[in-house]
């Protein structure tokens, strides 16, 4: 790790006007909204708010951090441009679904051709799979041609993992802002500047949103946010010192992107072992189990920022400590499997209905981007 003074400015510089021009557009796209009839209306025992909320906030996001990584990237290099280039694809597919609605399967071939941008265009593949145990004999497993179709999943499932979680107020836009923050400092002790400047912007623009999401949310964000946020963080999770450096090339992806990545494997298994279609919306999330334990919107999200922040926490030291590195691994995945288990287990409590009587402002502003315009509940 080889720290610039200059370069951390410049990181900082970035995180700030993020946020500054996040916090400014924000507005000026809820006004926007408005004006285009992108509300989100309540029309089910899903959604949570009461009255119609403006989307498409995600812009504002997507706004953000594409001028500040214009602006502090120094070298904007090939696989740079494709990510870029990719995000642009998905907003563009997020504001017409957040308008309109768009049926599942054409959403997903547009994520699919995102996707391939960034494999293609920008090379950025997952090539090999370390072992996290450190094995002499295998010490990683190289993926030759499949690589270029396991790079695909991987992007437009996180793609659609971070829209899976997109459920309550504030959720999904903390969520990852607290792994882009983790990407960042790993970026730092990797010397990875491209990915730290690009981290630091896609922080900032979440702080800058984040006051407008949290509960009660003035404005969601739609698909526009959900889809570009997961995007980014899939793609630039295997860039650059990403792809190749030991540990985070197997673990650290899955640490930081371990609450949405648990999330959408949970759905998918539960849809199917009930003889659902997988694609179609339920109320069965992480976050939706939570508010049927009792607890408020607040503290549902307050929970998914915590079991974020531990796993990104994991994720950091396992690039600084080698000789536990297969440890610590080990212990988060049984911490945060068990508060899971214990999550997806409990069944509704009887004093949640007596709970949101009694707090009618706490259960406004559910953010129901998975019920209505993600590619993954849509049916």
């Amino acid at each position: 790790m080889n720290l610039d003074v200059h370069f951390l400015v410049r990181v900082g510089l970035t995180l700030l006007s993020a946020g500054i021009i996040s916090c400014l557009a924000t507005p000026l796209v809820k006004i926007l909204a408005q004006k285009m009839g992108v509300m989100d209306i309540p029309k089910d025992n899903r959604r949570m708010h009461h009255h119609p909320i403006p989307r498409m906030g995600g812009l504002a996001i997507f706004i953000a951090f594409f001028l500040a990584v214009l602006a502090f990237s120094k070298d904007i290099d090939r696989s740079l441009q494709s990510i870029l280039l990719g995000a642009v694809v998905i907003v563009i597919l997020g504001v017409f679904d957040d308008k309109f609605a768009l049926r599942a399967l054409p959403k997903l071939f547009v994520q699919i051709a995102a996707a391939c941008i960034v494999v293609f265009y920008g090379n950025c593949r997952i090539e090999r799979i370390t072992n996290p145990f450190g094995s002499t004999l295998y010490s990683y497993w190289d993926l030759g041609v499949f690589s270029y179709i396991i790079t695909i999943i991987w992007i437009v499932a996180i793609t659609n993992a971070v829209n899976f979680i997109d459920g309550l107020d504030g959720l999904a836009c903390g969520v990852s802002c607290i792994s882009a923050v983790n990407l960042l400092v790993i970026a730092l002790l990797v010397s990875d500047n491209s990915v730290a400047i690009v981290m630091a912007a896609m922080a900032g623009a979440c702080l800058g949103f984040v006051p407008y999401n949290f509960n009660p949310a003035k404005i969601f964000m739609g698909d526009t946010g959900s889809t570009f946020l997961g995007f980014v963080l899939a793609s630039v999770s295997i860039q650059g010192l990403f792809k190749a450096y030991t540990v985070i090339s197997f673990a650290v992806p899955f640490l930081i992107l371990g609450l949405p990545i648990f999330d959408i494997c949970f759905s998918i298994i539960r849809r199917l072992a009930s003889g659902k279609n997988p694609m179609q919306a339920d109320r069965g999330h992480f976050h939706h189990r939570l508010i049927d334990m009792g607890f408020s919107q607040k503290q549902s999200v307050a929970i998914a920022y915590v079991l974020t922040g531990i796993l990104g926490l994991c994720a950091v030291l396992l690039t600084v400590s080698g000789s536990m590195k297969a440890l610590i691994l080990l212990s988060a995945i049984v911490v945060v499997g068990a508060i899971g288990f214990k999550v997806i287990m409990s069944g509704k409590m009887p004093h949640r209905k007596h709970h949101e009587q009694s707090n009618p402002q706490q259960a406004e502003g559910q953010n129901p981007e998975e019920e209505q315009g993600g590619t993954h509940e849509q049916a």
